[in-house]
This record gives C-alpha cells, structure tokens and sequence, in this order.
C-alpha cells in the first residue's frame, strides 16, 4: 500500500513539473518568435528606408531593442530617428 502512494506521489509531482515546463517553453517560444520577428522588421526598415535616404544603423542597442520589444521597438526606432 505505501508503494502505492508512493507511486501516485511520483506521478502527480512529475505531472506538475512537466506542466511547469511547458508553460515556460511556451513564453520561451513567443519570446524567441518576437526576437527573430524584431530582427526581420529592423533589416526591412533598413532596407525599404535606403529608398528615401533613411537607414537604421544595424548595432547591438538597435538589434536588442528590436529584438526585445519587436514590432513596437521598431516603430520606436524608426520615429527616433526622424526627430533626431
């Protein structure tokens, strides 16, 4: 009987764990996709900006912000450098 419980014990604590984990590969995930989604967004600005004159320097400080906040640290990178 107490190998029984035990046993459920194992089980139901594995089962938290793992559902622990998955909960954060799940914010790992949408933090990755907004990385990778910045990046894009800042090259693209770079490149459609070479048309009209306009360029983003491509550094460690504009890739972070881009890949941190995404699509609204790109914006925000875009209108910093018109007012600058």
């Amino acid at each position: 009987m107490d190998i029984m419980i035990a046993f459920l014990l194992v089980v139901f604590a594995v089962f938290f764990i793992a559902r622990s984990f998955s909960k954060s590969f799940k914010f790992i995930k949408v933090i990755v996709l907004n990385c990778i989604l910045g990046l894009i967004l800042l090259l693209s600005a770079n490149f459609i900006g070479t048309f009209c004159g306009f360029n983003l320097g491509v550094n460690v400080v504009t890739v972070l912000i881009a890949g941190f906040c995404g699509i609204p640290g790109v914006i925000f990178l875009v209108i910093f450098k018109l007012f600058l």
